[in-house]
């Protein structure tokens, strides 16, 4: 980020260089990459400007996205305003050892968590079935089938049929069929079927996530694991999570605890892990 200030102090005062956002997400790969950017209205009239340094800066960037709304609705997209480069954004993403086609545009997608989804998939014990919601285009999926390549099957569920769509392929481009059960639809209808059949749950919706807390239960074997997403401030972090478990699971053993990163000003991601006893 210092690299992209040097390029635009001479096309920003000093003022609008201490407005350039210190961070940005790039999601795909050597080749072919797109860059989601904020950029605080003070700056509204440089943005392409900063869009073009960026890219300038960055080779294999051929887009660059701006965020102009917060995630919303029930498939959680943003809104997104093309600031610079190629309209088709979507791109092979690489993560892990593994490969994610996407459109950041259509699909929600946060390459920030590539180090959660391995630790969670390290934490998959041979011959599990693994529940995996709002399972996206697939990174929570195959990245346990490609670590524990002795799970008995993974099952994703997604209602958004474009990520749906990219998760098939994901998981033919991986060779992970024979691990990876891929299933549109909502998960409160589609969990109906699946009572007290898995071993492991994992839940990474932060906002709103705590009203699947008792389908998940019900999901659980006799004894289980869910790995529950939620948000807190910064005083606090896991006070939300916490009090959704106390509200929703009746006998459970918090075994782990982690912030997972920053959510909003003085806000965070975070995950709690439980062992439910569902007897």
């Amino acid at each position: 980020m210092r690299k992209l200030k040097e390029l635009l102090k001479d096309k920003l005062s000093e003022d609008e260089l201490k407005l350039v956002k210190s961070s940005f997400d790039i999601v795909g790969s050597r080749e072919k990459a797109v860059a989601i950017i904020e950029i605080p209205e003070e700056l509204e009239e440089k943005k392409f400007l900063i869009a073009e340094a960026l890219m300038k800066l960055n080779k294999n960037v051929k887009s660059v996205l701006r965020k102009v709304s917060g995630r919303k609705g029930e498939l959680r997209l943003r809104e997104f305003e093309l600031l610079a480069g190629d309209p088709n954004t979507e791109v092979l993403h690489k993560e892990n050892g593994y490969i994610l086609k996407l459109d950041p545009q259509k699909v929600y997608f946060s390459p920030r968590e590539a180090r959660e989804r391995m630790r969670i998939a390290k934490q998959v014990r041979p011959g599990e079935k693994v529940l995996v919601m709002f399972s996206g285009v697939g990174p929570y999926c195959i990245a346990i089938a490609k670590f524990q390549p002795e799970v008995e099957k993974v099952y994703g569920i997604e209602i958004n049929r474009i990520a749906h769509k990219y998760a098939e392929e994901n998981v033919r481009i991986n060779k992970l069929s024979h691990k990876i059960v891929l299933i549109e639809g909502d998960v409160r209808e589609v969990c109906k079927n699946y009572e007290k059949f898995f071993d492991r749950i994992v839940m990474p919706l932060p906002l709103g996530g705590e009203s699947f807390l008792d389908l998940a239960v019900k999901c659980l074997k006799p004894h289980g694991y869910i790995h529950f997403y939620s948000w807190g401030e910064e005083e606090n972090p896991y006070e939300n999570a916490i009090k959704s478990v106390e509200k929703f699971v009746k006998r459970y053993k918090i075994v782990g605890k982690r912030i997972v990163l920053p959510y909003a000003p003085r806000k965070f991601k975070v995950c709690v892990e439980l062992e439910v006893l569902n007897g």
